[in-house]
């Protein structure tokens, strides 16, 4: 497929947006400026202005002397790199490739999608309709190369040049048209080359002898000779699927009929690369221009197109379409490999391997909470606190066994609370201890269990465990760090509640 570029240029940007928020001033001169080596310098000017002779670089005392009622703002340059960037991303609902091309343009790799508008001047109609309804000027040109594409939007009148004239369509254009140097474009000048057809056919090795390679490299890349790509503002994920809608949809059930319609066609992609989601992402764009987003997880890599909108569905309630959406993308920023297994004719049911209880945590984990799951797998630690470790997926095993020969409670605290007790005795369970403001008497008891600290993590004193049973038949587990000595008081802690 051949390679169609978009360039996009704002020429009054910043008078575009001033007029767009104070509508008095689309039939005045505006201006804007900034402060240069001690001059207020114009940056910016729009059409009425730029008609009255008033230019980019001029200085504003002298501005007025041309035209005394000219409307002057300060210019913003921070604030308009970030528009620049939001018009890139608006552009997103025509293609995934979109590039800002500062300081005021846009560049658009449309290979393979002018045809979802009918062809390629419905494709910039579309463009150029929709940018002037938000109140901004913008000259378009779709061509084969960057280049091309955007010194014909700047300097061109032609909208759409057919892949292969890009020669002919640069031929009456100035050299400042291939995005050189001002100084180059004034060697040009003095040798009387003024159109880029007057060295078009010079021999390389003269042109670079006296301009230099980067004039080379612009003058083939514009002619297609040397490749050049964008860097697009959003990186596409490497599965997305696009659904544009020509009618906007307004209701629940066309919000369904269209995610179901691209996770289908998604979903069939992932199957035959033996590609599973876990995580995806649904991008919502309104004709107003505003962009929702909804995200979901699964446990384990999956490519079931009904368990996947079933996620999605949990999340519809949030989607306010008002006046209408006009495009859906479905990206999978995150994915695993996924072959499809034989089933076994018996297995354990209610266990992890078992598919619908994988479904049914997708399910709790989107509605309530990813955090509201946990797997735990068995850690190579002394300490308890450390003896184990958050699964990233339920399909994770573990690199080491589970140590089933000592007995640990059914709870332990991720941090030992401090506890006071009575009548200690140098290797034997205290008599009572206190904990949060309550006295629990000792009636039974079973230990000591050493536990040395691991000395190449933290320095630290040994830990002797010891089981509990209180007056009311609740047990404990708690522990003294450290020996008696000196008869100096030791430090005792509550780790964790036995059944």
């Amino acid at each position: 497929m051949n390679k169609r570029y978009l360039g996009i240029w704002f020429p009054y940007l910043k008078t575009d947006w001033f007029t767009k928020r104070n509508t008095a001033l689309q039939y005045k001169p505006v201006v804007v400026f900034s402060v240069s080596r001690g001059r207020m310098v114009i940056t910016a000017v729009n059409n009425i202005a730029a008609q009255k002779g008033i230019a980019v670089g001029q200085v504003l005392a002298d501005a007025k002397a041309i035209v005394p009622n000219i409307h002057v703002e300060g210019d913003q340059p921070d604030f308009f790199d970030s528009l620049l960037k939001k018009f890139a991303e608006w552009f997103i609902r025509y293609s995934p490739l979109v590039a800002a091309d500062a300081p005021d343009g846009v560049m658009i790799d449309a290979t393979g999608c002018a045809h979802l508008w009918g062809g390629e001047q419905e494709y910039l109609d579309d463009i150029t309709t929709r940018l002037k309804a938000l109140g901004y000027t913008a000259k378009v040109c779709m061509a084969g190369t960057i280049g091309a594409a955007w010194a014909i939007s700047r300097y061109g009148t032609q909208q759409i040049i057919p892949g292969g004239h890009e020669v002919t369509a640069l031929s009456p254009l100035p050299p400042m048209a291939l995005r050189i140097d001002a100084l180059v474009c004034d060697k040009l000048h003095k040798l009387g080359l003024y159109e880029t057809r007057l060295f078009l056919q010079m021999p390389a090795k003269v042109l670079r002898r006296r301009f230099g390679d980067h004039f080379i490299l612009r003058l083939q890349q514009a002619m297609g000779y040397q490749n050049e790509a964008i860097t697009p503002v959003v990186i596409a994920s490497t599965f997305t699927e696009r659904l544009y809608c020509f009618d906007p949809i307004v209701t629940r059930p066309g919000i369904e009929i269209a995610v179901k319609k691209v996770l289908d066609t998604l979903c069939e992609r992932l199957k035959k690369e033996q590609k599973g989601i876990r995580t995806a992402v649904l991008k919502i764009f309104g004709i107003e221009g505003n962009t929702q987003q909804l995200e979901i997880g699964t446990n384990r890599a999956t490519s079931d197109a009904v368990h996947i909108f079933k996620l999605f569905e949990l999340k519809f309630e949030t989607i306010a379409p008002g006046p209408g959406i006009e495009l859906f993308v479905l990206e999978v920023p995150r994915f695993d490999e996924h072959i499809a297994t034989q089933e076994n004719m018996w297995s354990v049911e209610g266990s992890l391997d078992t598919p619908a209880v994988s479904l049914l945590l997708d399910r709790v984990a989107n509605k309530i909470g990813e955090d509201t799951i946990r797997r735990y797998l068995p850690d190579a630690h002394y300490w308890p606190e450390r003896s184990v470790k958050k699964a990233t997926s339920l399909s994770q095993q573990p690199t080491i066994d589970w140590d089933t020969q000592k007995t640990r409670p059914v709870k332990i605290l991720r941090k030992p609370e401090p506890i006071t007790v009575a009548a200690p005795v140098p290797d034997y369970p205290p008599i009572l201890f206190r904990h949060q403001g309550k006295v629990h008497k000792i009636m039974k008891a079973d230990g000591p269990e050493r536990i040395e600290p691991e000395w190449w993590l933290q320095e630290g004193l040994h830990r002797d465990y010891f089981y509990v049973e209180d007056e009311e038949g609740s047990r404990y587990w708690i522990y003294r760090s450290g020996h008696y000595h000196n008869e100096q008081p030791v430090e005792w802690f509550l780790h964790g509640y036995c059944a």
